[in-house]
Order: C-alpha cells, then sequence, then structure tokens
C-alpha cells in the first residue's frame, strides 16, 4: 500500500480495511519517512512499513515474513466459535468439550483449515481435493471422505456438516 494514492489517502484506505475486520496482510511503501509516519502506519494497522527507495531483496524479504505469518508461523488462530485450529501447533479442539487438544495430520489439518477459512460456506468435494493434494498427487475416490470420518471422531460427529451431492462445512459462528 502506498500512502500517496491517486483518489485518496492509504491511511485512510487501511483504516476502511480495519474498521471492516479485514486480516489482509499490508505492507506499506512510501517515499514518506519520517518517524511519526512509519508510527501512524504501523497503529494504523500495517504488518510493515517500507521507505522509498528500497532494495528488491529487501521487499522479497518483508514479502517473505508476512507469508510465513499468513502460513502459520505467527497466524492466530482459526475458528468458528466451536471449534478451533492452532495453525502453529496443527491441534483441534472443540469449546467446552471434555476432549483435548487433538493434533492432526497433515491432510486433516488442510482440509478443517480450509473450512474453518470460510464458515458457513459449502466447500466440494473437487475445492477440498485441490487444496489438500498437490498438483500431479493420485486422489483417491474416498480420500476426503476418509480424513472427515477421523476429524469427527476427534472434534465429535456434527463437528463437520455435509449436504449430500453439494460437499461439506463447518457452521458459522458455532
Amino acid at each position: 500500500l502506498d500512502l500517496g494514492l491517486p483518489d485518496g489517502e492509504g491511511l485512510d484506505l487501511l483504516r476502511e480495511l480495519r474498521g471492516r475486520g479485514s486480516a489482509l496482510p499490508v505492507l506499506i511503501l512510501s517515499a514518506r519517512d519520517a518517524v511519526e509516519t512509519r508510527i501512524e502506519g504501523l497503529d494504523t494497522g500495517a504488518d510493515d512499513f517500507l521507505v522509498k527507495p528500497f532494495s528488491s531483496r529487501e521487499l522479497l524479504a518483508r514479502l517473505r515474513v508476512l507469508q510465513r505469518r499468513q502460513g502459520g508461523s505467527g497466524q492466530a488462530l482459526l475458528s468458528n466459535g466451536i471449534i478451533h485450529l492452532d495453525p502453529s501447533s496443527h491441534e483441534a479442539w472443540r469449546e467446552g468439550a471434555e476432549t483435548q487438544r487433538q493434533r492432526l495430520g497433515r491432510r486433516e489439518f488442510a482440509l478443517l483449515g480450509a473450512l474453518l477459512q470460510k464458515p458457513g460456506r459449502i466447500l466440494s468435494r473437487e475445492e477440498l481435493e485441490t487444496r489438500i493434494y498437490g498438483w500431479g498427487e493420485e486422489v483417491e475416490s474416498n480420500s476426503i471422505d476418509f480424513l472427515i470420518h477421523g476429524l469427527r471422531k476427534k472434534l465429535g460427529s456434527d463437528a463437520i456438516k455435509n449436504l449430500r451431492g453439494a460437499g461439506w462445512l463447518v457452521e458459522k459462528d458455532g
């Protein structure tokens, strides 16, 4: 995000984004180098601030940091209010349930993460397979069903809802 945009001020756009609850990572790139400006940008909700001119290598390094934060390292819990997923430990649990935190396998984690990123939205078998399996990886016809069965055993039979012929979802806001 640049601070001097053709149709307005970058910080106003950032305030609007954060006011709507957007967690989109924001890196401010600006020629404005005053300490007060940098502090204001960070306090307004930017994840980082880089002063122009800058090295392209430094920009790429800072983008990698933002990507790592989004990918799990330093990322907040994913939750729909009932089911919680900790990206840093690959553990999931239910609110108020007697079960302890459950360590998830890589594919279970990816599947539950995909559902919790869009609570209330139905994800089809094809969408889930795309998010879980790599390109060119062979997918068994019942692999999604098998993973969901395992997650339900760990989190409760009603943790993931099935809409026959459409796909699966976790409920929005519990």
